[in-house]
């Protein structure tokens, strides 16, 4: 994807208005679309994915949502450094060639068009057996997680749900509070801040603020 420019002042939007703006993107968008959707738990990445997933569909086009969540490592590989590594949550939970292969490689263009929903039980720690769902040739992925942008996964457009780390730090359990370290890391190294098409302020759920990339080159 091509390096953009920030465009324009942020915009307050409520989280309806938010669902539509990211549908409006995607659906100006030719043939089959990939869309991550990134951001902590707190900003709720998998809830706007749902909504905006909803809104295809009433466009008469198919919509997938996939979970990242379920899309991890088996415990096995995920907690070899232990259950609170922020090494290995950054870099080392996430099955990113599962994702290509069984979720955006078949949503390309020129894929299959079958993608399979949910791959890996993380609780229970086993395959899920779910089937391929098709999308048909303009059907829309919406890939809702943490911790994606930066690791070259295939997408047509990005949202990243942006919390400041007090904000994170005041909505993530006492028991997930040694994720911080991973989310300060991630902004820095992966700058998910300058390389997402839709920017969205989310340190209040209720109160939230948009910024749009150009479309143009930079």
């Amino acid at each position: 994807m091509a390096e953009r420019r920030a465009g324009g002042a942020f915009r307050p939007m409520d989280a309806s208005a938010l669902a539509d703006h990211v549908t409006e993107r995607a659906c100006g968008l030719p043939g089959r679309v990939r869309v991550l959707v990134d951001g902590p738990a707190p900003a709720a990445p998998r809830e706007l994915a749902d909504d905006v997933a909803e809104r295809v569909r009433l466009r008469g086009r198919a919509a997938v949502v996939v979970d990242a969540g379920d899309y991890l490592r088996p415990a096995s590989v995920r907690l070899e450094l232990g259950h609170t590594d922020p090494d290995m949550f950054l870099d080392g939970w996430l099955d990113e060639s599962a994702l290509r292969r069984e979720v955006l490689g078949p949503a390309a263009g020129d894929g299959s068009g079958m993608v399979l929903p949910r791959l890996w039980d993380a609780d229970r720690d086993r395959s899920y057996r779910d089937r391929p769902q098709p999308i048909g040739d303009d059907g829309v992925v919406l890939l809702a997680g943490a911790r994606l942008l930066g690791r070259g996964l295939d997408c047509e457009l990005t949202v990243h749900l942006r919390m400041a780390a007090a904000a994170l730090a005041r909505h993530l359990p006492g028991d997930d509070r040694w994720m911080l370290e991973a989310f300060a890391r991630y902004e820095d190294e992966r700058d998910p801040i300058g390389s997402a098409d839709v920017l969205v302020m989310a340190d209040h759920p209720d109160r939230r603020a948009l910024r749009d990339r150009d479309s143009g080159p930079g």
